[in-house]
């Protein structure tokens, strides 16, 4: 009974823990068709911009996705007779129809989701591979919802062709073509797009944030030379442990040796995320230590760094190594000895209290 309430608990912690934010898919991939998605370099792209009274010029939409697309390296078809390994439908509309629920799933489930409440000039983006749709899902929209008013506002004659208009202009921001890339596996472009000392910061972010979701493994040498620049540097340790275990000496040493507190928290955050994937007894350490070290010391929250204290907590619940136990049972004695109210003390007396529970797991079942 023991045994099978430990394995039952065990499962519930790698389903709630495990799996990272925007890896849930609509349809599965079958071998073939990860095949077919990595060898993507030429895109069929087909427009179709609506207005409210009927088929409106698509040409300035069409211009920007080729533009877009071209900054990856893809190559661009506009006619079903020329050769191309994917197809890619961008459907433009003045007034967003409300399409349903999709049949393979929620509408929530990937990055960059279509809103469903949305009425308003949107464009959305779907794919064919090999004549199937695989059920992924995008969508540029405006900053204003009613076109008519927006128009008016403008001293624009028509709705349709300056909610058309709008929508062009916002596909030279929207970055669907990186969000097509970690869609696609196509990981080698992205690091192109971190080397090139060209590409916006913006987009950068963008391609960090996601990393993440594509294990990119081949990523390191990119995000170690991307964790010296100040405005790049947290999401490039975060994407770290995408990398996986290859990452550990890179990150214990940014915990170890850097002074920012976000920085150090952020190392802690991702050490946390390779231990509970990899179960690397490496890790345990340093944060270990850390934990140690500051005990003493902690008689106000004044003698707390809350962000990287926060995240040692949540990591070393993750680890779940025994000699954690007594140095985390001291922490929940210190913490709540301290009259403190605040969010950050809530945050921290939740990570010890759900870390306590997994590194005495023993106790906790007794």
């Amino acid at each position: 009974m023991r045994a099978w309430a430990i394995s039952a608990v065990l499962a519930i912690v790698f389903l709630g823990t495990v799996a990272p934010d925007g890896l849930a898919r609509r349809t599965y991939f079958t071998a073939e068709q990860k095949t077919q998605l990595q060898a993507i370099q030429t895109i069929w792209v087909k427009v179709l911009a609506l207005t409210e009274r009927g088929k409106g010029d698509g040409q300035a939409i069409q211009d920007s996705i080729e533009e877009q697309l071209s900054t990856l390296g893809y190559e661009i078809v506009t006619s079903r007779e020329a050769p191309s390994d994917v197809m890619l439908m961008v459907k433009c509309e003045e007034r967003k129809k409300w399409s349903g629920i999709n049949k393979t799933g929620g509408d929530a489930d990937h990055m960059g989701a279509p809103a469903r409440l949305w009425t308003g000039p949107a464009c959305l983006f779907t794919y064919r591979l090999g004549g199937r749709d695989l059920g992924w899902r995008t969508e540029a929209r405006t900053d204003f919802e009613d076109s008519v008013r927006a128009a008016k506002a403008a001293q624009a004659p028509k709705s349709g062709p300056y909610a058309l208009a709008q929508l062009a202009q916002r596909l030279h921001t929207f970055d669907f073509p990186v969000l097509l890339a970690v869609e696609w596996g196509h990981d080698t472009r992205l690091f192109a797009l971190l080397k090139d000392p060209d590409t916006a910061s913006s987009r950068k972010l963008k391609i960090l944030s996601l990393l993440p979701n594509m294990q990119a493994h081949g990523a390191l040498p990119y995000l170690k030379d991307l964790i010296q620049d100040s405005e790049l540097a947290e999401p490039a340790i975060v994407a770290l442990a995408s990398t996986g275990s290859d990452a550990i000496p890179l990150l214990t040493k940014v915990f170890q040796t850097r002074t920012e507190s976000h920085l150090r928290a952020a190392a802690a955050k991702g050490l946390g995320e390779i231990g509970s994937r990899t179960g690397d007894p490496t890790i345990t350490p340093p944060m270990l230590h850390y934990l140690i070290e500051n005990l003493p010391q902690m008689k106000t929250s004044e003698d707390i760094d809350f962000p990287v204290l926060t995240e040692v907590v949540w990591s070393l619940g993750k680890l779940r190594d025994e000699r954690s136990i007594t140095p985390i049972e001291e922490l929940e004695e210190k913490i709540w000895l301290i009259f403190d109210t605040s969010k950050q003390m809530a945050a921290l007396r939740d990570a010890t209290n759900w870390t306590h529970k997994m590194v005495d797991m023993d106790g906790q079942i007794q």
